[in-house]
């Protein structure tokens, strides 16, 4: 079985920010491989799709961002689950808009759900696909500019990005990090 956590904040007032590119992640796997209604566990929503043979489940914490090791944490104690079936999918202003980094292990990068769920697990042995959401504008507060909302350009380019880092999901669960790795880093 594998986990799929993709961090973002509930709730309306944050749909189409750029910090929830998580959950827009685990909204397209649900529209491709059918999924039910999802349920509220761990302090979040749970679905569970099939990729290939693996059983996946997918992890929205409800927790807000900075509180996102607490959900993830409570899913890997109850499920018993090694650390490399997990894959955390988070934003990051440190890539270019639309560009998809996967890493099998690392620091969080500033990413404050990242570093909480790291936090909570006790290691930065957790891979992790991070979005880029582009660079944070001079005279921009972070904070401000991760929930802004993309502009009309940026939507269309980050569509295309959301259907890679689907696919790119696809390939870990099936085949690996290292194979998602040389797959999905770099350029579409």
């Amino acid at each position: 079985m594998k986990l799929v956590v993709g961090l973002g904040n509930p709730g309306r007032k944050y749909e189409g920010t750029r910090h929830n590119v998580g959950y827009e992640l685990v909204a397209e796997l649900l529209r491709r491989h059918g999924a039910g209604r999802p349920k509220l566990s761990f302090q979040g929503e749970l679905s569970e799709i099939t990729l290939g043979s693996e059983r996946t489940l997918l992890l929205c914490p409800h927790t807000y961002m900075n509180r996102s090791g607490s959900s993830v944490g409570a899913a890997v104690d109850f499920y018993k689950l090694p650390i490399a079936d997990l894959l955390i999918v988070c934003d990051d202003w440190n890539l270019p808009l639309g560009k998809l980094r996967i890493r099998a292990s690392g620091s969080s990068g500033g990413q404050k759900g990242l570093q909480d769920i790291l936090k909570r697990l006790g290691t930065e042995e957790v891979a992790r696909l991070r979005i880029g959401i582009g660079n944070v504008p001079p005279n921009w507060d972070a904070a401000d500019y991760v929930l802004s909302r993309f502009t009309a350009a940026e939507r269309s380019e980050m569509e295309l990005a959301r259907q890679r880092a689907a696919d790119a999901v696809v390939a870990w669960a099936r085949e690996g990090v290292a194979v998602a790795m040389n797959r999905y880093n770099g350029d579409a």
